[in-house]
């Protein structure tokens, strides 16, 4: 990735609606700051894009929001040693799939998500919670959940998955990530 430093540390936070994603994202980007790591939590574009328009976007909207939180996390991966993304391009080809059939961002998607050194994959364990015009309803987490790990599995993504309420979900995550960063 041009003007990503060689030692940068990319971590993607994947799962469907409503696993905890953003709660995670922060929780890690505190612990790890607290560790004195020069860490950033780049937050999902498309919570920023219900919200700016009132609505989820369209299927000709989905390339630039996919687009926009690739550029997001490289952007903060060229200013930062660990980038925490809450969520990629690939979570966008995967709803993209979903809501419209089109399975055109997948490819785009693998290809940035590729640049992550760990991939996160938060499980479905915890409760569902209405969130604006972003959430569909609990019974689209499993589809998601299918959709995206058949996608992860096509593009030889390897996965940890992160489990459990509170701070044993935080713990589980932190331990996953200490130890790939101590494998570099």
């Amino acid at each position: 990735m041009p003007g990503v430093p060689p030692d940068n540390f990319t971590i993607a936070l994947l799962g469907a609606e409503c696993t905890g994603k953003t709660t995670l994202a922060n929780a890690l980007w505190q612990a790890l700051a607290a560790q004195g790591h020069d860490v950033v939590a780049v937050s999902e574009y498309l919570r920023e894009f219900c919200a700016l328009h009132g609505r989820t976007p369209t299927i000709d909207e989905q390339h630039h929001v996919a687009a926009e939180q690739s550029r997001r996390v490289a952007a903060a991966a060229s200013r930062h040693a660990i980038v925490i993304a809450d969520t990629t391009a690939l979570m966008t080809a995967v709803y993209s799939d979903l809501a419209f059939g089109d399975a055109s961002l997948y490819p785009g998607g693998l290809a940035e998500h590729g640049r992550c050194q760990l991939t996160l994959l938060a499980c479905p364990d915890l409760r569902w919670q209405a969130d604006g015009h972003q959430r569909s309803g609990p019974q689209t987490r499993e589809a998601v959940e299918a959709l995206l790990r058949a996608a992860l599995q096509r593009g030889g993504v390897a996965f940890l998955p992160v489990a459990g309420i509170g701070p044993a979900r935080l713990f589980g995550a932190l331990a996953s990530v200490q130890r790939a960063m101590a494998r570099r």
